[in-house]
């Protein structure tokens, strides 16, 4: 982060803020390397809350330097009043407070649909901004469907689905955790949760129960793509696609969903078309534009697959 980059982050920081957005959303993406020297930093608004997150170590003087651009901000002058710094590349993701008390939960808004995160204790927030247009996706599509949502997370696209006028949805992930506050996401909605099913458990080993809820209208598989012991995508998402004949309908759809920037969307339709034939492919969804990235094929990949 030399001074011109830091130059090029104030200067961005400001035009994406001369008009606040009234929800969620990403101000600064250097993941997508369009900007050189920021590549390992990205700025997320939260309503109020500035969350930046560096995921490379930068020399001490850049870091201070980096402190120093985001203390002196005028934030206040922009809507804000605070502003987090999270180190991603610590093992525990250790965040520091530059303006403001620290929060430990906030609810947000996306689509008109609220979300509760987390600051300063986990990795991840709770919510994955880059996948704002496959929630939007899902919403529209869900109308009398039955969704089947694997690697659930904190069920973002069961809320959306709910919304959207899904009959049921079930929601599968092995970390619990995730799933009980998938719960205080729809219930900060409203919803209807005897329309919604939650199993803590490792798919691979319970095909039994997943099949038992189903057939399904809508599969939406998002996966990590690497989780230490239990999901490898070279290996396990294969695994996955395998399963689809026996969990859709005759009409049913799939949204497959990658972000890895090591594999592109070929990784996907080549998978698909050897695993499960009777799909075929639709589209690709379009990325939100504040992730521009200087490689289509890096960013993230979500795929429309249908039933032939």
């Amino acid at each position: 982060m030399t001074p011109d980059a830091l130059a090029t982050l104030h200067a961005h920081l400001l035009t994406a803020l001369t008009n606040p957005p009234a929800e969620t959303r990403r101000l600064f993406h250097g993941r997508g390397r369009c900007w050189p020297g920021l590549e390992q930093l990205t700025v997320d608004w939260l309503q109020g809350v500035v969350l930046v997150a560096l995921f490379k170590e930068p020399e001490a003087a850049q870091l201070d330097a980096l402190k120093q651009l985001l203390v002196e901000f005028e934030w206040a002058r922009h809507g804000a009043h605070t502003v987090a710094l999270q180190h991603r590349y610590l093992p525990l993701s250790t965040t520091e407070w530059l303006v403001g008390e620290a929060i430990d939960e906030l609810t947000i808004t996306e689509g008109g649909l609220r979300y509760l995160i987390d600051l300063g204790k986990k990795q991840n927030s709770g919510l994955f901004l880059d996948m704002r247009n496959g929630r939007n996706w899902v919403r529209e599509q869900a109308k009398g469907q039955r969704v089947l949502n694997l690697f659930a997370y904190t069920c973002g696209f069961s809320v959306a689905a709910i919304d959207g006028g899904a009959d049921h949805v079930v929601n599968l992930d092995m970390a619990r955790g995730a799933l009980s506050r998938g719960r205080d996401n729809h219930r900060l909605n409203g919803h209807d949760l005897s329309k919604v099913t939650f199993l803590g458990h490792d798919l691979f080993k319970s095909w039994a129960k997943v099949t038992h809820c189903g057939p399904y209208d809508l599969v939406i598989i998002d996966p990590p793509s690497f989780q230490k012991g239990s999901f490898l995508l070279t290996k396990d998402y294969q695994r996955v696609l395998r399963r689809l004949p026996d969990l859709l309908t005759p009409q049913g759809t799939v949204l497959a969903c990658m972000n890895d920037p090591a594999f592109g969307e070929d990784f996907l339709i080549d998978g698909v078309t050897r695993e499960a034939p009777g799909l075929r492919f639709v589209e690709r969804l379009q990325n939100p534009p504040e992730f521009p990235d200087i490689d289509a094929q890096s960013g993230l990949k979500a795929l429309v697959f249908r039933q032939r």
